[in-house]
């Protein structure tokens, strides 16, 4: 992935992350998986529990602690309403700054 994806996910990876909450619950492990099935391969585990740490400060999202087979409980995530109203939003400014991108006039626009 190129530096400027990179720069642009950094701004979306959050709506990006509430979406897979919308979708279910899941813990951080789940969600990277996730991310990478759907072709954000590049991202670090780090960077997601990072975006878990601030989302859940944030109160985007509910917190259970679930007990594992394998070592301390993990902490599940769901978008709750604040999430919800957050996601929403989110999706409201993407779609408005892709319809600005797309009316910008480009190189060899027509062929």
């Amino acid at each position: 992935m190129g530096s400027q994806m990179t720069e642009m996910l950094k701004g979306t990876l959050e709506g990006i992350v509430l979406s897979i909450l919308a979708e279910r619950p899941a813990y951080g492990y789940e969600i990277t998986t996730e991310l990478r099935e759907r072709g954000f391969t590049d991202i670090a585990e780090g960077t997601i529990y990072a975006l878990l740490v601030r989302i859940e400060t944030k109160k985007l999202v509910s917190v259970e602690k679930v007990p594992s087979a394998k070592g301390p409980p993990r902490k599940v995530f769901t978008l709750n309403e604040t999430g919800r109203t957050q996601l929403n939003e989110f999706w409201a400014t993407w779609n408005q700054l892709v319809t600005r991108i797309n009316d910008l006039p480009r190189e060899n626009k027509g062929t």
